[in-house]
């Protein structure tokens, strides 16, 4: 799948450290290849109809759109920084 990332992904991502952006990057070709990839445990977040979160590490959170062929980014972040704005 292809994808597009939001002006406030592109934002969040530039201030995680070198550690947790190589986390994110993985995670991002997992879900680029398989978006039910077993370790992004891939989820829809409670209380939303189409935003899903997947996860980069144990605290750190992607959030995104699911659209035919593109995942749109929308968030990255520790888990309740990521969630509160998904």
């Amino acid at each position: 799948m292809l994808l597009e990332r939001t002006e406030r992904f592109g934002r969040a991502y530039r201030k995680l450290d070198e550690a947790k952006r190589k986390r994110v990057q993985k995670a991002l070709l997992l879900l680029a290849e398989n978006p039910r990839h077993p370790s992004l445990q891939v989820k829809r977040i409670q209380g939303t109809t189409g935003i899903w979160e997947a996860r980069a590490s144990i605290p750190l959170r992607i959030t995104f759109e699911m659209h035919s062929d593109v995942i749109l980014l929308r968030n990255v972040g520790e888990h309740d920084e990521a969630l509160a704005r998904p």
